[in-house]
């Protein structure tokens, strides 16, 4: 049975002043088994963060329309509030939240902030135990405790924001960008600690907009576009035999050591208040043709799948 299902999964904001709502999310699907790890690449309001969000159920100002999210085979979606939070939010399932500084309150030290994590769950036990291991296991010692979050460097916020994340011990975590503005080096320690957490038998989501980051560590990649993924599968298949031309466009602009120039995609996102009826990359995509801009592609399913109408009978 698979740890995480998110079965057709949409979601919107309210504009509100007559706005249309915005189309965040539709019908995204996806699993995930124990142990596993997932990649979710795509431009800036792709839907990516609101994925994140929806599946811990803090998606605030939205509302999840329809779809389900499956944890262990149980709903948790449709779990009263109080039950999932105290069973299932930051137990079961965490999120590092994007910009590790606005995650960390810069009044209270980094104790105070671990401490009230614990005191808000009933946490029952050695406080200063928990947190110490937590810590240790993201590289950091009792020092950083006594400290205010503007005394730790951008890669310590970073790790302690991924050690408040796993202070209740979840099984599955979502990672929002957690290498965004850092340096190379301390990029690469927040990729081997989540690989450490992937050895370790956590499963976990990393969101980025790095597909280098992803080809490192991901078992399976979703790529989203305009609020649907639009291709889903091992990190594998998705990175040597990209199928929608958005992947491949992504995949083109990466530069490469064998020099040469790399390519873009051109154009800008449909207004996801309107999206149009058709393919959303319809008008961006070289391979276009009439039927794309006039109606919605259905999954083309194998190892993974694939929306579009290329891979249509």
């Amino acid at each position: 049975m698979a740890k995480i299902e998110v079965d057709g999964l949409s979601a919107r904001y309210r504009q509100g002043g007559g706005a249309a709502d915005v189309q965040a999310l539709s019908r995204v699907s996806f699993s995930l088994g124990d142990g596993e790890s997932v990649g979710i690449a795509g431009e800036s309001a792709c839907g990516k963060s609101t994925l994140g969000l929806s599946m811990i159920r803090m998606l605030q100002g939205g509302e999840v329309t329809s779809g389900d999210i499956r944890f262990d085979g149980e709903s948790i979606l449709g779990m009263p509030e109080r039950e999932f939070d105290g069973g299932y939010r930051w137990k079961r399932i965490s999120m590092v939240f994007q910009g590790a500084m606005s995650s960390l309150d810069p009044v209270f030290t980094v104790r105070d902030q671990f401490v009230e994590i614990l005191r808000q769950h009933g946490f029952e036990g050695d406080a200063d135990g928990a947190i110490l291991a937590s810590l240790r296991s993201v590289g950091l010692d009792a020092s950083v405790l006594k400290r205010f979050p503007h005394e730790l460097s951008g890669g310590m916020k970073q790790r302690a924001v991924i050690a408040m994340a796993l202070l209740l011990r979840p099984q599955f975590v979502i990672a929002d960008e957690p290498t965004t503005a850092l340096d190379v080096l301390v990029q690469a320690q927040i990729i081997n600690l989540l690989k450490d957490l992937k050895e370790g038998g956590a499963s976990f989501m990393l969101i980025t907009h790095d597909l280098a980051v992803l080809s490192e560590i991901a078992d399976k990649v979703g790529i989203m576009y305009a609020g649907q993924m639009v291709e889903f599968g091992g990190a594998d298949e998705v990175y040597k035999s990209p199928k929608h031309p958005y992947t491949q466009g992504l995949l083109a602009s990466i530069p490469t050591l064998r020099g040469g120039r790399p390519s873009y995609i051109r154009g800008a996102p449909p207004d996801l208040s309107s999206p149009g009826e058709g393919c959303r990359f319809a008008g961006r995509c070289p391979h276009a043709f009439e039927k794309c801009g006039e109606d919605p592609p259905g999954f083309a399913t194998g190892t993974g799948y694939v929306r579009c109408w290329l891979y249509q009978p």
